[in-house]
């Protein structure tokens, strides 16, 4: 064998160079035929989409699904579902996350020779993601519409008129090219943009039109499953009615008084705001009084427990027995205070002057009332001794020995009145007068002060 396979080695190499070349052949054309190699190329992810026809739509024959013209997978298996069209399309695993559940998809040819693709629009984002498997419903699809079919939902006048109408551009064409057919269509431009726009604004106006007929389907509902209390509104509406068709003439007065009201009120609400103005610092300075109410309630609640009793017991039974005293007293009170018109003012003048009399500046200084009372305590001391023959005052002479000399000096200026006073004993008491004699011929020892009474 290998001694064969040596002598033949050149033909099993062009075998081998064949077989290989047929396999790289195969697997492309199978690759362009859209063949999916196993363990070689991902599984494709399937949706499908329901058309009321699916005409021309050929599986296996490469057409192809695309978003905004990028193919994303191709059309697989075309079943027929309830008298639908299901049409398997499969798309690439990088596409799976691509189509939401709002999907739309539209059937169109690629060609003239009807080679189908499925154009779709991918949905908002705000939608879920398509899973595998889910089927776009057959009212966000459209299939394609051939020209007989437009042609067939005219009536045979319509018809006559269109093909009048073909035959007449088709002799005004002739020998003009297309040129001019061309600046026609440019010239339109304008118009067609304007037309897009009111095509758009008739279509949002066609999606609210369906919102509001749903929204009133709604409310007729609800307006049948509630219909005795609209019965019962309605009456109700008309008595309201009544009654206030019978109170026209007050409703048209209080009408007419009110632009007096409201001027009356904007002028109240202007003072008001200058009031709203200082109030404000005001509640603010008493945020503290307020935060210390807590703690004055409870000192108060502590303070009303022990003395509710008292009130209960004493001060309320005093209170009802004082009641005939006080009713007995209320006109000579009257009397009184009318007899006594400036007794309130003699009592502020008299406050005035006990505050004078209290008034005690600083520095040291003392106020009328300290004096009051030192000389209260020296009349006291002054009318507090007596002996047999009654009360005597006490009285305090107080000399110096300067003055001492001065009065018992005989050549002093008052020495004459030291002598008739007798008053040479005085000498003994200051020092540097003593051992000296007076003009009466005492003798006279020093002392520092006299004091004598």
């Amino acid at each position: 064998m290998k001694l064969a396979i040596k002598r033949h080695a050149g033909d099993v190499a062009a075998i081998f160079a064949l077989v290989v070349l047929s396999i790289v052949v195969a697997g492309y054309i199978l690759n362009h035929e859209r063949l999916r190699f196993p363990l070689i190329q991902s599984v494709p992810f399937k949706l499908y989409a329901q058309f009321s026809t699916a005409q021309a739509v050929m599986p296996g024959q490469g057409q192809s699904v695309r978003v905004s013209g990028v193919q994303i997978g191709e059309i697989g298996n075309v079943t027929l579902k309830n008298g639908l069209a299901v049409v398997e399309m499969d798309i690439d695993q990088k596409y799976k996350t691509l189509i939401r559940q709002n999907a739309t998809a539209l059937l169109r040819p690629r060609t003239g020779l009807k080679d189908m693709f499925i154009e779709v629009d991918p949905g908002s984002l705000n939608a879920p993601v398509a899973k595998p498997g889910f089927t776009i419903p057959v009212s966000n699809t459209l299939p394609d519409i051939n020209l007989d079919e437009i042609l067939a939902s005219l009536d045979a006048d319509t018809r006559a008129y269109l093909a009048l109408l073909v035959n007449g551009a088709g002799q005004g064409l002739k020998g003009n090219g297309g040129s001019e057919l061309a600046q026609v269509f440019e010239r339109f431009e304008p118009t067609f943009r304007d037309l897009a726009r009111v095509n758009r604004a008739v279509a949002k106006r066609g999606r609210n039109l369906r919102r509001l007929v749903n929204a009133l389907a709604r409310l007729n509902t609800a307006v049948a499953a509630k219909q005795t209390q609209i019965v019962q509104l309605v009456d109700a509406s008309s008595k309201v009615f009544s009654a206030t068709a019978a109170e026209n003439q007050n409703i048209s007065r209080a009408l007419a008084d009110l632009p007096g009201t409201l001027s009356q009120t904007t002028a109240t609400l202007a003072e008001v705001q200058a009031f709203a103005q200082e109030l404000g610092p005001t509640a603010t300075n008493l945020l503290p009084a307020a935060h210390a109410l807590p703690a004055a309630n409870a000192a108060l609640a502590a303070l009303s427990e022990p003395s509710a009793p008292i009130v209960k017991n004493e001060i309320r039974p005093f209170a009802v027995a004082a009641t005939p005293v006080v009713r007995d007293l209320r006109p000579a009170a009257t009397k009184l205070a009318t007899a006594t018109p400036n007794l309130q003012k003699v009592f502020v003048v008299l406050n005035h002057f006990v505050n004078m009399l209290g008034y005690s500046p600083g520095g040291g200084q003392h106020g009328y009332l300290w004096w009051l009372a030192w000389l209260g305590h020296n009349t006291r001391t002054l009318f507090s001794l007596q002996d047999a023959n009654g009360p005597y005052r006490p009285l305090f002479i107080q000399f110096s020995c300067t003055q001492i000399k001065m009065l018992t000096d005989p050549g002093a200026a008052f020495g004459l009145v030291g002598a008739l006073l007798n008053l040479a004993p005085l000498r003994t008491f200051c020092p540097g007068l003593a051992a000296a004699r007076d003009t009466s011929g005492s003798l006279v020892h020093s002392s520092p002060t006299l004091s004598a009474g």
